[in-house]
């Protein structure tokens, strides 16, 4: 069986942030907007207060993991209406290999990916010099993506990252 290794490119390493956005309430009597996160539905674990914003940038997110997200408006004496309508996001930046079960099966690479990206998986058998051996077309969804490298058994080793662009 061949040796394999897997890298993620420096650009994908690190915390993810995303920025969530919704429309202001028409609720003359709203003082302000809270954000609910967590990582099962329905059960969130953090909150942030936006404030008046309709916009609030969640950082220190991590990958491969996904949040559930919801927002609530409150009144002037901090008490929340009902939450909005529950969205999930599939953090990127993470690639997982499987190796295969037997000589001859191929590398099964998979990775979220974000709407409006695409991704290139690249091999290399030193390190030093990188070839893209598959492109996605642009993501229309958070959802995790999977390939397979027909050409695993075909090297000694081979090392894999993923770019995103």
């Amino acid at each position: 069986m061949a040796a394999t290794g897997v890298c993620v490119c420096a650009t994908a390493r690190g915390d993810q942030s995303v920025t969530l956005a919704w429309d202001a309430s028409q609720d003359p009597g709203v003082a302000g907007y809270r954000v609910h996160v967590g990582q099962a539905s329905g059960n969130y674990t953090a909150s942030y207060d936006a404030g008046t914003n309709t916009m609030c940038k969640l950082t220190g997110l991590k990958e491969g993991q996904t949040n559930y997200l919801a927002v609530t408006s409150y009144d002037s004496t901090g008490v929340e209406g009902l939450p909005s309508g529950e969205i999930s996001y599939l953090v990127p930046g993470l690639m997982l290999a499987a190796l295969p079960r037997k000589a001859g099966d191929p590398m099964r690479l998979s990775f979220p990916v974000v709407p409006g990206h695409w991704y290139e998986v690249q091999a290399s058998v030193d390190l030093t010099n990188w070839s893209t051996i598959w492109r996605t077309a642009p993501a229309t969804s958070n959802a995790w993506m999977v390939f397979q490298d027909p050409q695993t058994g075909s090297f000694q080793s081979r090392f894999y990252r993923l770019a995103m662009h």
